[in-house]
C-alpha cells in the first residue's frame, strides 16, 4: 500500500525537486530511474507537453522508489487528470481556491505557487503552509524570502524559477526554505542523448547540497 505523503514530506525528501519537461514517453522511465539512482525520489513532471500525463503514468507504474508528481497544475481538471495518471503530489505556478480544493478533495499534496504576501495569505486561509515561491529569482529572490520570514514565520518555501546549481546554496541557507526546484538535473541535451549516467551524477550532486 502506498505511503501517504504530505506537502512537507515532498519538500524534505531531498534538497532539490527536479522540474521535468518530457516530450517523449519513452524517455520517462529511464530518466526517472536515473534520478532515483542518484537519490532524488520526488519527481515533478510538468503538464506542459501532450505526453506529460502518459509520462506520469509510466513512472508511477514502472519506477520503484519514485514519487512522481504533476507540475504546472492550473485547474481542478489538471489535478483530477494528474491523480488519475498516478501522481502522488501536485505543484502549481500560482494559487486558486479551485485548485486548492480539488487537491484537498483528491488527497493530493499541493505545493501552491506564490509570489506575493496576499497570495501566501490566500493559500494559508485554505490550509496550505508549504508553498512554492515562483518565479523565485524574478520575484525578489533570497531578499524576498528573508523579508517574509517575519510575517510568515510559519510558512516553508520551495523557491523555483531562476534557481540553478550556482545559486541553490543561497536559497537553501535560509531557515524558511525546505528545498528548491530546478531544471538543471535534467538537461535537455542529456535527456535527448539518453545520457542517464550524467543525470544520476547531477542527482547525487543535488542530494549533497547543504540545507539550513
Amino acid at each position: 500500500m502506498a505511503v501517504t505523503l504530505t506537502s512537507l514530506d515532498v519538500m524534505r525528501d531531498a534538497p532539490v525537486i527536479p522540474v521535468i519537461v518530457l516530450t517523449d514517453v519513452a524517455q520517462a522511465v529511464p530518466l526517472a530511474r536515473a534520478l532515483v539512482a542518484g537519490g532524488i525520489r520526488m519527481l515533478e513532471v510538468t503538464l506542459r507537453t501532450p505526453v506529460a500525463l502518459a509520462c506520469i503514468e509510466a513512472i508511477a507504474k514502472e519506477v520503484e522508489g519514485a514519487q512522481v508528481g504533476a507540475g504546472t497544475v492550473r485547474s481542478a481538471a489538471d489535478a483530477q487528470a494528474a491523480a488519475m495518471a498516478g501522481a502522488r503530489f501536485a505543484v502549481s505556478p500560482g494559487y486558486t481556491q479551485a485548485v486548492g480544493k480539488a487537491c484537498h478533495d483528491l488527497g493530493l499534496p499541493l505545493l501552491p505557487g506564490v509570489a506575493t504576501g496576499s497570495e501566501i495569505m490566500a493559500a494559508q486561509e485554505d490550509g496550505y503552509t508549504a508553498l512554492k515561491f515562483f518565479p523565485a529569482l524574478q520575484a525578489g529572490g533570497t531578499a524576498m524570502l528573508k523579508a517574509w520570514g517575519g510575517p510568515f514565520g510559519d510558512v516553508r518555501f520551495c523557491p523555483t524559477g531562476g534557481v540553478s546549481v550556482a545559486n541553490a546554496h543561497e536559497f537553501l541557507a535560509l531557515s524558511n526554505v525546505e528545498c528548491v526546484g530546478g531544471s538543471w538535473l535534467t538537461p535537455a541535451d542529456a535527456v535527448a542523448q539518453g545520457d542517464w549516467a550524467r543525470i544520476t551524477q547531477l542527482a547525487r550532486e543535488a542530494v549533497a547540497l547543504a540545507r539550513s
